[in-house]
């Protein structure tokens, strides 16, 4: 029984499988393209509160369909968080084994450049980097890429710190494998199910950074749009046309909640400390 999944998880993995189910698919909802503009028809309100039938969920300042636009921008969204969560699991994985393999200077100055990281608030990294360089598509995902890769090196060095003391790794470098041949096809597999509870607890964090970002117009720039833009759009018009801010703002809020809950349930799963502090 206990092996069995709860009612929230298994909610929260549906609302997923349809959150990303509308962002593949979500434009057959919508006769309109993101790009169409009716100025004759700005802001009107969604069709259940009295606005045109063919605008389900309103138009936005000049006249763009909220349905098509929020499909556009969830699709951005999932794709910008899903590239930066994986470039940051996999630079601060293979730093985390740079820093166990090799030990000494490289180990401190690896681990020096990680607590850095982890010092400064990363907004405000993100921000000077993207006044500095400005902005593009491609820059903004790598600049994702860089959040919370300080947290995936530490979970690596210290799983390949105590996997290389235990009796089978030992044995299999005294038989003269390949360190390489060590880390992958033994230590990597180790590593593995903590990797991916971190995934699952950044993934959400990454939504809220571009939502920040976006918001304060310095994340993803027309033609493109995002959730965090669209919500950002709507900031001046909270009073007469409340649903260009609340239909993102649901929806990152619903996203974020989701891979919180599944996170969690993750890590209560494959987390071994856990499972010995519950037994």
């Amino acid at each position: 029984m206990k092996n069995r999944p709860s009612i929230l998880l298994i909610a929260a993995s549906a609302v997923l499988i349809s959150v990303v189910a509308i962002a593949l698919i979500g434009n057959v909802f919508s006769p309109f393209a993101v790009t169409d503009q009716n100025l004759l028809g700005r802001l009107k309100p969604p069709a259940f509160l009295g606005g045109p039938e063919e605008y389900l969920l309103g138009t936005d300042r000049i006249g763009r369909d909220m349905v098509a636009r929020l499909v556009a921008g969830l699709r951005m969204s999932l794709l910008v968080a899903l590239a930066g969560t994986l470039i940051g699991a996999i630079v601060g994985t293979v730093i985390g084994f740079l820093a166990a393999h090799f030990r000494g200077y490289v180990e401190e100055g690896l681990m020096m450049l990680v607590d850095f990281q982890a010092s400064l608030p990363f907004i405000l990294i993100a921000l000077t980097l993207l006044a500095f360089f400005g902005n593009s598509l491609i820059l903004f995902i790598i600049l994702m890429g860089l959040f919370g890769w300080e947290t995936y090196a530490r979970l690596a060095r210290g799983v390949v710190l105590s996997a290389t003391s235990q009796p089978y790794a030992k044995a299999v470098t005294s038989l003269g494998a390949h360190p390489m041949r060590l880390y992958i096809r033994h230590i990597l597999p180790n590593v593995a199910s903590a990797l991916i509870v971190q995934i699952t607890l950044t993934f959400p964090q990454i939504i809220l950074l571009e939502t920040s970002l976006s918001f304060l117009g310095l994340g993803i720039q027309s033609p493109n749009t995002s959730l965090g833009q669209i919500l950002g759009d709507g900031r001046d018009y909270l009073s007469t046309a409340w649903w260009i801010s609340v239909w993102p703002g649901l929806l990152i809020f619903v996203i974020t909640l989701s891979m919180s809950i599944l996170g969690d349930a993750l890590r209560d799963r494959l987390d071994p400390m856990l499972k010995v502090r519950t037994t």
